[in-house]
């Protein structure tokens, strides 16, 4: 049964993200969305962690110590800011985040929409992306105008709405 459940798990997920890319123009980026999360590298763990209202890849790292799911899907999906983490230009920085294109800001800021909906269904409310974006941005390596963007987008989003938000990002950003 997990294997059908993920399937419409993630499929729902890429649908909305799609929906949203759409509205914005994104039509490429809303068509290739999570693509990796069909492979067997990702699609394995999504069956064997699945639970139906968190993460497989969280679920995985708690079992096994660490997600490969999770590490195969950041490399490949560049919506998501781990995708950006490097060196800094001098070694003595250490890993740093890279400013990310304002086009994969506008995807990861609707992934986050659609998988705030997507997990917890009718209990969603506009302010949940921002609400989970804050119980963990202390811990994120992100670059401060990445950051900035996501940010606002997620605060305008929870005070003003989808609507208003939208128009600002078609207006303003794209």
């Amino acid at each position: 049964m997990n294997f059908i459940n993920h399937f419409k798990t993630i499929t729902n997920h890429k649908m909305l993200v799609m929906k949203y890319c759409f509205k914005l123009g994104m039509y490429k980026q809303g068509l290739l969305h999570d693509m990796s999360k069909y492979t067997p590298t990702e699609y394995k763990a999504g069956i064997k962690y699945y639970k139906g209202n968190v993460s497989p890849n969280g679920v995985q790292k708690e079992v096994e110590g660490l997600s490969t799911a999770w590490l195969h899907h950041k490399g490949r999906n560049k919506h998501h800011f781990e995708y950006w983490i490097d060196y800094g230009k001098n070694p003595k920085e250490g890993l740093k985040g890279m400013k990310m294109p304002k086009k994969y800001i506008v995807e990861m800021f609707v992934d986050r929409i659609a998988a705030s909906k997507n997990y917890l269904k009718d209990k969603y409310d506009e302010s949940a992306p921002l609400k989970y974006y804050d119980e963990r941005k202390e811990y994120y390596v992100m670059h401060k105008d990445t950051k900035e963007l996501l940010e606002k987008l997620l605060i305008m989003l929870s005070k003003k709405g989808e609507y208003q938000t939208f128009k600002y990002i078609k207006e303003e950003i794209l």
